[in-house]
């Protein structure tokens, strides 16, 4: 039965060779589902063998930051080093970008080196240009609207905690931002109900509301907005928070916590969930602001787990992508 699913991924990962990942909505819940067992399978092997096939032997990866990054950077240059091949890191300034060459000349121009590129950079569109003039995968490593590679490693995450998705509850208590873009397709793309509360003017966008409401249609998920986080908390399997001033925004910071009032999540919001719930957060965290200490560091916290899956799950993709 193992060997007959595990084939099954296979040949739904077949139809991703090659392919961009600039949000997940590019997929399908299948696909979706299939490259998170590829990540947990990978995760398996690495701990039982010690190391993982060459599969990407002599590929290269370019990675561009615009913004700063610590999981980012370092899991996708060791993901790379452990398939066998090998990562460039730059920055805008290490390139022509930095006095103005066009995005859609830098991609067609580096993807004559290398086998993939991921990219970090505010501006979305940005990144949809680069993808459509290089000859090589795009992966958005995180953009103002997605971050689709933290979404494949919270779900693996979850997984690994709770041993499947459907008849979960996730609970999003914080601000309507491009993690939680991505988590609205990933949860309903996988079965599994999300709660969202956000202070009112801190929605997520509705056009990434309603794509996530055609996938739970389908996939059986329930998708909830409200404005109360104890209402989105209440019996939930996961709760999951984020800053509240996501880079860029830093200008706003206090203005936000003025507004994000009665939104941190602590023990007391903790115990409306379910008794074995697990808390989330994509990193990094400001204890004291949008979580408490008592909560980030207990014993629900499976925050490095999920710092961990960020290079499992990011595994998956990249010998889906480009092996």
């Amino acid at each position: 039965m193992m060997q007959s699913l595990k084939l099954a991924n296979e040949e739904i990962l077949l139809s991703l060779k090659n392919k961009d990942c600039l949000t997940l909505f590019d997929y399908t819940p299948k696909q979706i589902e299939a490259l998170v067992l590829k990540a947990y399978e990978l995760k398996q092997q690495k701990k039982e063998q010690g190391s993982l096939q060459s599969t990407l032997s002599n590929k290269g990866l370019a990675l561009i930051f615009d913004k700063a990054s610590t999981r980012t950077r370092i899991s996708f240059e060791t993901g790379m080093n452990w398939l066998g091949g090998f990562a460039m890191t730059f920055n805008q300034q290490d390139l022509q970008l930095g006095r103005g060459e066009s995005i859609g000349d830098t991609g067609a121009t580096i993807s004559r080196y290398v086998d993939g590129i991921m990219i970090r950079i505010s501006n979305h569109q940005l990144v949809e240009q680069l993808a459509a003039a290089a000859e090589v995968p795009v992966i958005n490593g995180l953009t103002d609207l997605y971050h689709p590679c933290q979404t494949l490693a919270d779900l693996l995450t979850i997984y690994e905690h709770k041993g499947n998705w459907q008849g979960l509850k996730m609970a999003y208590v914080g601000d309507g931002n491009n993690v939680l873009h991505s988590l609205m397709h990933g949860a309903a793309a996988v079965g599994m109900d999300l709660s969202i509360a956000t202070p009112s003017g801190y929605e997520p966008l509705a056009s990434v509301v309603d794509e996530a409401k055609e996938w739970a249609k389908h996939t059986g998920a329930v998708l909830h907005l409200c404005h109360d986080p104890i209402e989105a908390v209440q019996d939930a399997d996961v709760i999951y928070t984020d800053v509240w001033a996501s880079m860029g925004q830093e200008q706003e910071k206090e203005a936000r916590i003025k507004a994000f009032a009665g939104f941190q999540v602590d023990v007391a919001m903790m115990n409306q969930a379910k008794q074995d719930a697990i808390f989330m957060h994509c990193l990094p965290a400001y204890r004291g602001i949008e979580v408490t200490e008592e909560v980030i560091d207990g014993s629900s916290s499976v925050v490095f787990d999920q710092a961990e899956n960020r290079l499992h799950a990011q595994n998956g993709l990249l010998v889906t992508l480009l092996a």
